[in-house]
C-alpha cells in the first residue's frame, strides 16, 4: 500500500474529530477540556503536583484581570494576544510556514506551471493541462482553488485532514525549494510582528548531495563502520560544505529582499534565526543516517545550525518500521557529534492511525534511547507503556514538549482534553507552544496562544511562563537568565542578575556583563522588558 495514500484505510481506522473553530469560553476551561475521569487520562494529574497557578505579581494581577475583562471583546482580545511578547517559535518548518499567497505569487515570478486537475506547481514550460501560475494573479477563482490546495483553507472540518495536510507539501514544493531567503524573510516578518524575538526554523541542508552520498556509501548495519565510509576521503565534508554555501546564499537573498543596513530594513532583519537540519524518516537507512551525520556535522561546525530533527508522517510504513533504528542512529551519532543537539518528532500518533503496539514506545524511545532534549508533539503520551514514568523522566532532564495545538488537530483529531497538554504541565514537563506549519494551517503563534487560554482557562501569568519557556528550552548558546529549573522552580533572576528590574530599572554592571556574554540571557532580558510595557499598557481599569 503507498504510505503517501492510505486514505481509505485511515478512515475506516479513525473516529475522526471535527476541527471546527478551536475556541472555548476564555479563562474558564471548556467542559471538554476539564480534567478526565479516566485514570490516566489526558487530563489526570499525578498525586502531590498542586493544581494551584503561581502567585501574581501586582502588574501581573492588572493585566490578568484585563484578560478576564476582555473575555467577551473578540476584537480587544486578539489586540491583547497580538500584542502579547511569545518568546520564540521553536517547532517551525519553513516551507510549511510561508504564507500560501506568498508561494503563489513566488510561482508567477519564477514562471511555474500548475497541473489544473492536482493544483502541483511544475517546472515551465506549461503543457497540456497545465496553466502558468500567474493566472492566479487575475484569475481569483484560480488562485483560491490553488490556496485550497496548497493549504487548509476551507477544509472540510468533519473530514480528516491528515492526508491533505501532507499533501500540500508536494504540491508546492517546486516553489519552496528555490528561494531559502524569501521563503525567511516572509515567515521572520511574521515572528517579529507577533512580538517574538527568536526562530528555530527547519530546511533540508543540501539534499540532493546528500542523498547521492547515501546511494554511493550503501547501507551498512555497522554504525561506526558505516560513518566511516560517508567521513572518508573528505565526501561527507564535501556535503557539509555545499550546505554551508546554501546558508550563505540564504542569508545573502534574505538581506537583499529584506533590504537589511538600509532606513528602509524589513522588521525580519533584526530577529534572530538558527537552523534545524531536517531528516526525512521515511527514506531508506543509508540516507536517514546520512541526513543526520550531516545535520550533526553542520551543528558542530556552524553556528547558524544547532540541531537535527526527524520530519515527515510518523505513520507512514516505512517510519513505524525503521523508528527503533533511527533511535539506535541518533544514538551512536551524538556519541561522534556530542554538541549537536536534538529535538524529535515523536508521538505524532493516535488511535486508530497506526497498530496498538506502535503506540507504546515512539516518546520514550526518543527520550531514553536517542537522548532528545525537546520533543516535537508527543500526542500519544497516555497510550505508551509506563508513560508516567517518561513523563517524570522529561520532567527531571527538562526535555521540553512542543506543542502546535492547530496541527494537531487538523493532521490527528485531538484537541480539548484528547491532547496531554495538562498531563505534561501537572508531571512538570517543560511546555513551549508553537506553529509547526503555520502558512499550511493558516494561523499564527497568537491563535496558538488564544487557544491555549479559552481551552485550558490558562491566567496571564500562565502564558507568561509559556512564553518565557519558549526561550528557556531554545538551542541559543550561552547561560540562562534564570536559575535553575524554572518549569519546576518558577523563573527566578540568576547570577549577576538577580534582584534586577527588567523594564524598570536599567541592568547594573554584573548583569550587563552576563547579558553581553549570553546570547539566551540577552534575548530573555528582552523580553522580560517587554513584559513590563506589555502589562503597563494592559491594565484592568481599578
Amino acid at each position: 500500500m503507498s504510505e503517501h495514500r492510505r486514505a481509505a484505510r485511515r478512515r475506516t481506522l479513525l473516529a475522526v474529530a471535527a476541527l471546527g473553530t478551536l475556541s472555548a469560553s476564555l479563562m474558564a476551561p471548556s467542559a471538554s477540556a476539564r480534567p478526565s475521569s479516566v485514570p490516566g487520562g489526558a487530563g489526570s494529574a499525578p498525586a502531590g503536583v498542586p493544581a494551584a497557578p503561581r502567585p501574581m505579581t501586582g502588574s501581573e494581577a492588572g493585566t490578568d484581570a484585563y484578560l478576564r475583562s476582555a473575555r467577551d471583546a473578540p476584537r480587544s482580545l486578539r489586540d491583547f494576544f497580538d500584542r502579547l511578547p511569545k518568546g520564540g517559535d521553536l517547532h517551525n518548518h519553513l516551507s510549511g510556514a510561508v504564507t500560501t499567497e506568498y508561494l503563489v505569487e513566488l510561482a508567477a515570478e519564477d514562471g511555474l506551471c500548475v497541473d489544473t486537475t492536482t493544483l502541483t506547481a511544475l517546472p515551465a514550460p506549461c503543457g497540456p493541462g497545465t496553466r502558468p501560475a500567474a493566472d492566479a494573479r487575475t484569475d481569483r477563482a484560480f488562485r483560491d482553488a490553488i490556496v485550497r490546495a496548497w493549504s487548509m483553507q476551507d477544509f472540510p472540518p468533519d473530514q480528516n485532514g491528515h492526508d491533505h495536510f501532507f499533501d500540500t507539501f508536494g504540491k508546492f514544493g517546486e516553489v519552496t525549494w528555490r528561494h531559502r531567503g524569501k521563503l525567511l524573510l516572509d515567515v521572520a516578518d511574521t515572528v517579529v510582528r507577533q512580538n517574538q524575538f527568536y526562530l528555530e526554523t527547519l530546511v533540508t541542508p543540501a539534499s540532493d548531495s546528500a542523498k547521492n552520498l547515501a546511494t554511493a556509501v550503501g547501507w551498512d548495519p555497522d554504525l561506526a563502520r558505516l560513518h566511516g565510509k560517508l567521513v572518508a576521503g573528505g565526501k561527507l565534508d564535501a556535503v557539509v560544505a555545499e550546505a554551508r554555501k546554501e546558508a550563505d546564499d540564504a542569508d545573502a537573498e534574505f538581506r537583499t529582499a529584506a533590504r537589511c543596513g538600509t532606513r528602509r530594513a524589513e522588521p525580519g532583519c533584526a530577529l534572530t534565526v538558527r537552523w534545524i537540519s531536517q531528516v526525512s524518516r521515511g527514506s531508506a537507512p543509508e540516507r536517514v543516517f546520512t541526513q543526520m551525520a550531516l545535520g550533526m556535522r553542520l551543528a558542530e561546525r556552524d553556528p547558524r545550525f544547532v540541531a537535527v530533527n526527524l520530519v515527515q508522517p510518523e505513520d507512514w510504513d516505512s517510519s513505524l518500521r525503521d523508528y527503533s533504528l533511527q533511535m539506535r542512529m541518533l544514538k551512536y551519532l551524538r556519541g561522534v557529534y556530542p554538541h549537536a543537539q536534538l529535538t524529535l518528532h515523536a508521538g505524532e500518533l493516535t488511535p486508530g492511525l497506526v497498530k496498538p503496539a506502535d503506540l507504546t514506545f515512539h516518546i520514550k524511545e526518543a527520550v531514553d534511547v536517542a537522548g532528545a532534549e525537546r520533543v516535537g508533539h508527543g500526542v500519544d503520551l497516555v497510550h505508551e507503556d509506563d508513560w508516567q514514568r517518561t513523563a517524570r523522566t522529561m520532567a527531571q532532564r527538562q526535555v521540553a514538549v512542543e506543542v502546535p495545538f492547530t496541527s494537531n488537530a487538523q493532521i490527528l483529531g485531538v484537541k480539548g482534553a484528547e491532547h496531554p497538554f495538562n498531563t505534561y504541565r501537572a508531571y512538570g514537563v517543560p511546555v513551549v507552544l508553537a506553529t509547526d506549519d503555520p502558512g499550511v494551517s493558516r494561523i499564527d503563534i497568537s491563535h496558538e496562544y488564544e487557544y491555549a487560554a479559552r481551552t485550558y482557562g490558562l491566567s496571564y501569568p500562565e502564558l507568561k511562563d509559556l512564553a518565557r519557556a519558549s526561550l528557556q528550552y531554545a538551542f541559543l548558546p550561552g547561560v540562562s537568565l534564570w536559575q535553575g529549573d524554572p518549569t519546576r522552580d518558577g523563573y527566578r533572576l540568576a547570577g549577576g542578575c538577580r534582584g534586577e528590574r527588567p523594564g524598570v530599572v536599567p541592568p547594573g554592571v554584573a548583569c550587563r556583563r552576563l547579558l553581553a556574554a549570553s546570547p539566551k540571557a540577552a534575548i530573555e532580558w528582552q523580553q522580560e522588558v517587554a513584559f513590563q510595557h506589555f502589562e503597563r499598557v494592559f491594565r484592568a481599569a481599578p
